[in-house]
Parts: C-alpha cells; structure tokens; sequence
C-alpha cells in the first residue's frame, strides 16, 4: 500500500554535524524486514482513515461519553507529515493550547511505532485487568499509548506530538527498532517541532516502554539544541541481554509474538528478534542495537524504575547508574508502570519537572527532589509488612547495603548461614513448566533487600552438554507460601485477580545458558553481585556429566519483610515470570533443556545466594 500524501509541511531542517552511524541495513545485509498489513487492513487496529487537517476541540469537548474533557480550547492538527533527511514521511497528530497561536508552548513527543492517537492496537482495556486501575475519564481517549494525555497537558500548558514512527500506521519506510535509524528520525522531527511558530522552541519526551527506550536511545547517538528535557519512564538498555536472550537464551517468545501481531505499516518491520537463530551469540549486529547510555551526558534525566516489569527494571537502573548527565533523578515505584503514568500527584511533579527545563521556571527543582526515591514491596494485601514509598536516597545501588552470603542445603531445602560440611544433590525436571527445587529463608526480625542479588550454583545434567538454568526470588510468609504483590487496586479479592505480570509481582529473575558460563568478564562487572557475560563465546559441558559452577546475576530486588517472613530461591529450567497476559502464556517450556538437572549443594559445592540486606 503506498502512503497517502496529505498535508505535506517542509521537511526537517539542516543536518546535523555528524550522524548516528550507518544504518541496521547498511551494516548487516541479512537483517531480516517482515511483511506486516497495512493500518487499513490489520484486523485489530483502530483505523480512522487519513484525514489531514486542522481543528479547534473546545472546552469540555469529549470524543464520547466517560472520557475526559479537554479543559481548554485545543487545536488538534491531524495527519501532518514531517519530511525526515531521507525524503520519508512521518505522519503526526499535534495537540496544542489555543493560546499558542500567540503565546508559545513547550512539545512534549512522545516516540513509538504503536498508533498515534489511539489507533494502535495496544490500549489499556487489552492489555491489562481492570484497565490497569486506570479510570476512563482520566483519559481522553486521544493518549498515544503509554504516553502522557492530550487533554491535560494542553491544559497544562504544552503541546503533545503523538506521531507515528517510520514505517507505523501511514509513515512511510520500515519500522525500525531503535538504533541509528530512529534517532536521525527524531533529530529531524526535533528540529522540525523547534521551528514551528507555536513551539517556544524547546522540546522534551516523555512515556513508557518503547516511548522510554525511544528517549535513551536517541540521547546516546545523537544530540539537539532543543532538546531540554527526557522522562525514560521504565526501559531496557541492551536488546541481546533484556529482551531477546536473557541469559544468552531465547527469551519471552509468545511476548514478541504479540508485540510484532500489532504492527501495522505500509512496507514492512525490522524483525530484530528472528536475527537471533542466525545471531545466537552477542556480536555486532546486537551491539549495533545495545543503546550506550554511558554516552549520555548533557540532557536532564528524569527515570522511572519499578520491579514489576520483566522487561524493563535492569535497564532502568542502569541507565541512571551509568548515564554521565550529572542532572539525573530516579524515582523507583511500588506500582505497575501505566498505573503510576496518569497518577494525578506524578503527573504534577512532572510538569515541575518539565516546567524547569523547557519553560525555564526556578521552582526548585533541583533543590528539592531527591536524586534518588526508592520504594521496597511489602506485600501488603497478605503480609504484615508496609511497602516503602519513594523513601530519599543519595545513591543506588545503596552505599549502606550489606552483601549477605547465604548457602543451599539440597538435604532440607533451606537457606543457611554455613555451608553444609556434607556434600549432598537434589533434581528437578529441566524441560517442565513448573517443576523446580526451592530453598528457604526465614529472617527473625524485620529485613529489608535492595539492590542486585546473586546465585553461584554447581550444577550437572547427565542427560546433555548444556543447560538453560533459571533462578527466582520469591518473597514467603511465615509458613513458607510464596506471596504475589499487586502493581495497583483491583475491585475484587487477591485470589480472583488474574495471574498475569501486569497485575502481579512475583519477584526478581536471574537467567543463564551454562555454555556460556565461559563468557564472564570481571573486568566489566559492575559489582561483586554483577558478573557480566559478553556472550561472544560459548562451550559446551564436557564432558557430560561434568558439575559446572555457575554465577547468575539476579535483576535488582526491592522487598520489606515482617518477622519470620522471608525468601524462597527457586531454581528450574523455565521462566518463572508471569505470562505478560493470558495470550503469552506458555503451553510449552521455550527452554532447550533434555533430562533433569543435579543440583550440588554442601561439601566442596558451596551453592549460595548473595543479597543486598538493608540495615536498619
């Protein structure tokens, strides 16, 4: 289908000096583009036609009943197209006060290939039980997916960009997954949002997932003058180890399935994640892909971090751990990431934010925010301990914490202070989906856990030369059941809710492939609890049989625990996340993993958790 042509605006403004690089296609001529239907056709997708033009949506006009009204009067500027360096169009929707016809507003763009103004199939009602506790009539029904809401930030004074990126809904070209390609788009639809008339000449983006990732990625290949602000709110950093192979195995695939079912395009959709078979070891083409936040240096930082994600909690902590911009702000969150996105009292702090920076407002910012505001989960629907919100911090991972080493009993299953003098074993099935082996910890007085953890496992399987091992904190209450946290109010009892990961928190993972235990660099570890792997290498368990040591970093915990409460490690073959919702669950292990695997514990197989306890 070609693109329709509309509105056409001029195009970008001057090059930059340089540029991000060569493009994806440049550099590796195998990468693979998939066929996806056009917005037209895709049976899912919220088509509304393309109607170039301009509009005045008037105070308290609502798009139907139950939806928010805009507050003031608002120009709605539909389908424009944005002509980027290589002469595609990037179409956009532009909602701004009336006012700034004469008075000139900050935009805030918001940077994804999931619809522009609602049109995507993505939206709150399919994704998440009970609209994830989002009210409708907090929202327009003119929010771009995971994107702060037209009707109120006209209100408050910006206007939103809610554009379709390359090769999504009519913008011509091929859906890019980060990268060079979509950071030279997003100079040039900045450069071009800084020279409209109603623009105050700054720019700031802002938004959830993609919308994050949009941000950081751009931020570390590429830089604009008008460019004040980002608000990462919950990312990934490294496309190989969060999102593809974690652990250096196929990760999440009914999850990238659903993703890559809702695009819709006129040509096609860089397909990142079929690189993989072609691609199985970190290489090139995924360090072309890693988003090198160590680059980031002078733009202000406002990240999101929470645990409930099981995509996007390591990458968030990193990027603020490892970003050079020294006005950075975490905010760490109890809550699941759409909920916290339209929380009334978050969506004024950004603003404060935001009006600091793009508006130039001394309202003290600076002075007063925390650089760091960490929450820890207490499980409070079933457990006696109160969950710590955005408590201020100086640092993360926190100067105070304790590196407790405790070691495995494969005899009794718990978790113990020595390390048992007799060696002993236990096995579960490798290739199961709910088989495992779980270890006990009771703590005898309150006890808190932040910040990274680490298993350091002997392991054996005489059924193969390798193994896909998995590990999972659980939080237990004091009779050894695992618990669930809830990422926000549910309108029934905790045991009608859905076991789905957007509503129900679990605890953190650790993931590796023992081929490619042989990867481990120390030199670029970030810390004791952190062993990084390059993935560039692997070696099979010879011969089989053998008992390997293994060192699995675990993303970071955040937990509050009540007197004779405690931890569960549970170790299998299997992710033991829940499904991201019920279409991702899995009928099948996506492990490759044959037979059983023999945990060693005791003896001269010292198996052990490391955790990061906060004293008091």
């Amino acid at each position: 289908m070609s693109s329709p042509t509309g509105n056409t605006d001029e195009g970008a403004g001057h090059a930059p000096p340089g540029h991000a690089g060569l493009l994806i296609q440049e550099q590796f001529p195998d990468t693979i583009v998939s066929h996806i239907l056009s917005a037209s056709e895709h049976p899912h997708y919220n088509y509304q036609g393309f109607k170039p033009g301009k509009s005045t949506l008037a105070k308290g006009y609502r798009k139907s009943e139950g939806y928010r009204a805009f507050g003031v009067d608002t120009i709605f500027e539909r389908d424009q197209a944005i002509i980027v360096r290589d002469g595609k169009r990037l179409y956009t929707d532009i909602f701004r006060p009336a006012t700034s016809e004469s008075d000139p507003v900050p935009a805030i763009l918001p940077w994804s290939p999931y619809g522009k103004t609602g049109t995507g199939p993505q939206n709150y009602d399919f994704m998440a039980p009970f609209r994830a506790a989002i009210a409708k009539g907090r929202t327009s029904g003119y929010e771009k997916f995971e994107a702060p809401d037209p009707a109120e930030w006209s209100e408050r004074g910006y206007a939103v960009i809610n554009i379709d990126a390359r090769g999504a809904g009519h913008s011509e070209g091929i859906i890019a997954h980060w990268g060079n390609q979509e950071a030279q788009d997003i100079w040039d639809v900045i450069d071009w949002l800084a020279r409209r008339p109603w623009c105050n000449g700054s720019v700031v983006m802002a938004g959830n997932s993609w919308l994050a990732i949009s941000q950081i990625n751009f931020a570390a290949r590429l830089s604009h003058p008008a460019l004040k602000a980002l608000a990462p709110w919950e990312s990934y950093t490294d496309a190989y180890r969060h999102f593809v192979a974690r652990g250096g195995r196929p990760h999440i695939a009914g999850f990238h399935k659903m993703i890559s079912g809702g695009f819709a395009g006129p040509e096609g959709v860089e397909n990142m994640v079929a690189m993989l078979p072609s691609h199985p070891l970190y290489d090139d083409y995924w360090e072309a892909k890693r988003i090198p936040v160590e680059r980031i240096d002078n733009v202000p930082l406002y990240v999101l971090a929470s645990y409930s994600s099981m995509l996007h909690t390591n990458g968030s902590f990193e990027t603020f751990r490892k970003a050079k911009t020294t006005q950075k702000w975490l905010r760490v969150h109890p809550y699941q990431e759409w909920y916290d996105l339209y929380r009334p009292e978050i969506s004024d702090e950004l603003q404060r934010y935001f009006d600091r920076y793009a508006k130039g407002i001394d309202n003290g910012w600076e002075r007063d925010i925390p650089s760091v505001r960490l929450s820890l989960l207490g499980f409070d629907t079933v457990s006696p301990a109160a969950t710590v919100l955005e408590r201020p911090e100086k640092e993360y991972p926190l100067a105070r914490q304790q590196l407790t080493t405790f070691y495995l009993n494969a005899a009794n299953r718990t978790l113990q202070t020595e390390s048992p003098t007799e060696a002993t074993s236990a096995q579960y099935e490798a290739h199961h989906l709910t088989a495992s082996l779980d270890f006990r910890l009771f703590f005898p007085a309150e006890t808190e856990l932040a910040g990274p953890s680490l298993a350091t496992l002997f392991l054996s399987t005489p059924d193969s030369n390798d193994m896909d091992v998995v590990v999972q904190i659980r939080k237990i209450n004091s009779a050894g059941e695992p618990l669930a946290h809830l990422n926000y109010p549910c309108p029934v009892p905790d045991e009608k809710v859905p076991d789905v990961n957007v509503v129900k928190t679990l605890g953190p993972q650790g993931f590796l492939r023992a081929s490619h235990a042989v990867s481990l660099d120390r030199s670029s570890s970030l810390s004791a609890v952190e062993p990084f792997y390059t993935h560039r290498i692997r070696r099979a368990i010879e011969p089989v049989g053998s008992i390997v040591r293994l060192e699995i970093p675990i993303w970071p915990i955040g937990m509050t625990f009540a007197a004779g409460e405690g931890i569960m490690l549970r170790v299998s073959g299997h992710d033991m996340c829940l499904p991201e919702t019920e279409m991702c669950r899995l009928t099948e292990p996506e492990d490759e993993n044959v037979g059983v695997h023999v945990l060693h514990a005791g003896g001269e197989y010292p198996s052990s958790l490391t955790i990061p306890v906060i004293p008091k």
